[in-house]
């Protein structure tokens, strides 16, 4: 399984951006999230996607945040709205072949992307 993000990028305080994931190389649905890190510090999970639909999101992004699936793109998006200092991080998007819904827990994916940096100012 590959995993490609993009979308990241610098936007002011208050402002909106969409992350996007392509995943290759598996054709069933897979459970799907999306994680973040500062420097020196552990993954914090942001919003995930079960294959079977469900979402989960941290509290810290409820309400500003909204993940979604396109099955027909094997696409993975994280709208990101009223973003905030705070929301400055690597993203990083992430999938499990595991039949395991523990949607924040990062050890329980076996997939990783690049990374795209989200500044916000």
């Amino acid at each position: 399984v590959q995993l490609v993000e993009s979308g990241g990028g610098s936007v002011q305080a208050g402002g909106s951006l969409r992350l996007s994931c392509v995943a290759s190389g598996y054709t069933l649905p897979m459970n799907m999230g999306w994680f973040r890190r500062l420097p020196g510090q552990e993954r914090e999970g942001v919003a995930a996607i079960a294959g079977d639909g469900r979402t989960d999101y941290a509290d810290s992004v409820k309400g500003r945040f909204t993940i979604s699936r396109d099955g027909a793109k094997n696409t993975m998006y994280l709208q990101m709205n009223s973003l905030k200092n705070e929301d400055t991080a690597m993203y990083f998007c992430a999938a499990s072949t595991r039949n395991l819904w523990r949607p924040r827990v990062w050890n329980d994916y076996n997939y990783w992307g690049q990374g795209t940096q989200v500044t916000v100012s």
